[in-house]
């Protein structure tokens, strides 16, 4: 069920990106859009790992350099039956993790220099886990893929502002040009996020059990919740795009209501987690129950960022 919403959603986001170039060049310019859109699809398939770790200045590690964090990874795929991925950090100051790549054989997970210097072993693998669920359940491609389509939206209402008002026939003008620029990343925007809460929770619970400290996971949550409202992602502020890819959003933006945020609330993640937590029985080891209000969380004793 959630592979065919996703396929849904995917192809709503190409025949939203049709009808905007429809709406700009009429039937030649849907054409255009729809090989834009083909493009898109097919260079993002091959080349989203290499992209968003590009973007975000990410560099690969092996055992010698990151010892714990290449080993927590490793124990976790075996784990969760899945091939080694390959290990990435990012030297940022704020904790945060993704996980990219077009499937199993070429996925790779990346941690920022904060995250592990803000967590203690056991969140850290909570953190991993639920990255390499997303790697399981085949997220990352169909993630990247809209991504990829939803950049392509703005950029495509951006010509759309330079030539669409200078259109005598079958054009919609330049007040319905600058309504599109509007509307349409908004709702490309909204099929996005769509995508990215639905997984989260379930790349939480999948992370739960591939890990077994759900309670650890929600604990990695509500600190890195308070510490991104506090510490700049540059590189994600600058590719804001790839927001949804985090396990907590890197963006400093103001609090915005649900239906616009590219991630469930924290809160909510946490509650979840600790029903999970309960109907696992509370596995020895977990992480204590964090606090929920204000997503601040304890601070986690310094730690250096190799391992």
């Amino acid at each position: 069920m959630n592979y065919l919403k996703t396929a849904i959603l995917l192809a709503g986001m190409t025949a939203l990106f049709m009808g905007i170039g429809a709406l700009i060049g009429g039937q030649q310019g849907m054409l255009i859009a729809l090989v834009i859109a083909a493009g898109m699809n097919l260079f993002s398939y091959w080349n989203s790992d290499k992209m968003v770790l590009s973007m975000h200045g990410a560099q690969e590690v092996d055992e010698r350099v990151a010892p714990e964090l290449f080993q927590i990874v490793r124990e976790l795929s075996q784990r969760a039956g899945l091939p080694m991925p390959k290990v990435y950090l990012m030297d940022n100051p704020q904790p945060n993790a993704f996980a990219t790549g077009r499937n199993p054989q070429n996925a790779a997970v990346a941690a920022t220099t904060g995250l592990l210097q803000m967590l203690n072993r056991d969140e850290i693998a909570g953190v991993m886990a639920h990255e390499l669920a997303h790697v399981k359940n085949h997220d990352t491609l169909t993630m990247t893929i809209t991504a990829t389509l939803a950049g392509a939206v703005s950029m495509l209402t951006n010509f759309g502002m330079m030539f669409g008002g200078n259109r005598n026939n079958n054009g919609i003008g330049m007040i319905g040009t600058i309504a599109m620029m509007i509307l349409a990343p908004l709702a490309a925007m909204v099929v996005q996020m769509a995508i990215s809460r639905t997984r989260e929770y379930a790349a939480d619970r999948m992370g739960s059990e591939i890990s077994g400290k759900p309670l650890a996971l929600a604990s990695a949550l509500n600190k890195i919740a308070g510490a991104a409202h506090a510490i700049p992602n540059e590189a994600a502020e600058a590719n804001p795009a790839t927001a949804h890819l985090f396990i907590i959003n890197p963006l400093s933006g103001e609090r915005m209501d649900n239906l616009f945020s590219t991630h469930p609330a924290t809160e909510n993640r946490i509650a979840e987690l600790q029903k999970i937590a309960a109907e696992m029985g509370a596995m020895p080891g977990a992480t204590s129950t964090p606090r929920v209000s204000g997503v601040t969380g304890p601070k986690a004793r310094p730690r250096g960022p190799w391992g």
